[in-house]
């Protein structure tokens, strides 16, 4: 199977903010299955005056790359390549045949990252069960990744078995209520500040949603993180908002458990005023302490 990238066809955006965005993006598809599938990234920046090692960010379930839209911009400005795929099975990527879970992603994660920077290591960033998936991808390949940041991660371990109560929508038939299950469930699952849900960020979502093919994985309720982490070997960070629904009242036994777990565990960082979703929901202060992130743990490798 060939891991060489082709250029793909581009998807119309549902906003003005993701087609800037896109507009200075490089699209480029690589293997994702030996059935004909494709694992489609888009990349900015690099050139001259970039920072030689790539930083590839990783979205959330029911996502694709536009959960990283309103940082993209801001990263490239600061000197760094950035590459966002869709993960298999969500965004326009396929996904891989019979797989459910993110534990059947990690293959060909690294087909395209071989095919785009060889052996050379880069900066990974995981946000939900992308943080997820970020982390079982370096405890599987640990030679592609020269530092881990987890972004609102789930499958540690840690809660009381609360979640968030999130409504149905495929069954809808109006598209009012389509709109009112889509912002219940951002303001449920994803934001803090109900104002933070406009017209945008509403199509933004249902445009994820809408192309979710895997509804019933199940891994981001176990341990799966904790385990995998220790056996990554490079330096480990996270930031979560301080609202996140998935860890309200539970800040210090996720500190407790991310330090026991990573052997290199470098950082809990908290970014206030957001909810799961916080570098959407906070975007300046997000990359601030990402780029913060990136520096420590670049000295601590």
């Amino acid at each position: 199977m060939s891991a060489v990238p082709t250029e793909s066809a581009q998807a119309r955006p549902v906003t003005e903010a993701i087609a800037r965005v896109l507009a200075q993006a490089r699209r480029v598809q690589t293997p994702c299955g030996a059935e004909g599938g494709h694992l489609v990234w888009h990349a900015w920046g690099g050139g001259a005056g970039a920072d030689p090692v790539p930083l590839v960010l990783l979205h959330g379930g029911s996502g694709s790359w536009t959960h990283w839209l309103r940082n993209i911009e801001a990263l490239v400005a600061a000197g760094r390549e950035v590459w966002a795929p869709d993960l298999p099975g969500f965004g326009e990527s396929d996904g891989v045949p019979g797989g459910l879970d993110a534990d059947t992603m990690l293959a060909p994660l690294q087909v395209g990252l071989q095919a785009f920077f060889g052996n050379k290591a880069c900066d990974l960033v995981g946000f939900s069960f992308g943080g997820m998936t970020a982390g079982m991808f370096t405890a599987a390949y640990p030679d592609a990744v020269r530092q881990l940041v987890l972004v609102g991660a789930p499958g540690l371990g840690v809660g009381d078995g609360r979640r968030a109560r999130l409504l149905g929508w495929r069954h809808l038939e109006s598209a009012q209520a389509r709109e009112q299950a889509h912002r219940h469930n951002l303001q449920a699952l994803m934001l803090h500040d109900p104002a933070a849900i406009d017209a945008d960020t509403l199509a933004l979502h249902a445009d994820n949603v809408v192309r979710d093919r895997l509804p019933r994985r199940r891994l981001s309720q176990t341990e799966v993180l904790a385990q995998a982490l220790g056996r990554v070997s490079c330096p480990v960070q996270a930031i979560y908002g301080v609202h996140d629904v998935l860890y309200v009242d539970r800040h210090a036994d996720l500190q407790q458990v991310l330090e026991r777990a990573a052997p290199r565990f470098a950082g809990l960082h908290w970014v206030a005023d957001s909810g799961h979703w916080v570098q959407y929901e906070q975007p300046q202060r997000f990359d601030a302490q990402l780029l913060v992130c990136l520096e420590l743990g670049l000295k601590a490798a």
